[in-house]
């Protein structure tokens, strides 16, 4: 019994040795880095929406598709200012975000 003590003992301060190691590891690739961000907002593509747009993040609306979208998603992605989608884009990134909750 005295042994089975010990050799616990020894294990956690081995590991507890090992901990910092791990925790330099760099973070996954789809983590985003704190302040980053990947927005898609629907948007139309009128004039009125577009210096509306322009007024409210400072640059002409960047439009992307369901499949870009999830590419950024996928590969980690980010951007400075959102981006638009037409509403037929943003149903289909809402259907296959869907599909995908549902899978999981």
């Amino acid at each position: 019994m005295n042994r089975l003590t010990v050799s616990a003992a020894v294990l956690t301060l081995a590991a507890s040795a090992a901990m910092p190691a791990f925790a330099h590891q760099t973070p996954l690739p789809t983590r985003a880095p704190d302040g980053a961000q990947r927005v898609v907002m629907q948007c139309d593509s009128d004039d009125a929406t577009r210096r509306a747009f322009r007024r409210e993040h400072g640059a002409a609306p960047v439009f992307v598709t369901a499949d870009e979208a999830l590419q950024a998603r996928s590969t980690g992605q980010t951007w400075s200012a959102p981006r638009c989608m037409s509403a037929r884009e943003h149903a289909r990134l809402v259907s296959t975000l869907s599909a995908y909750a549902a899978v999981r």
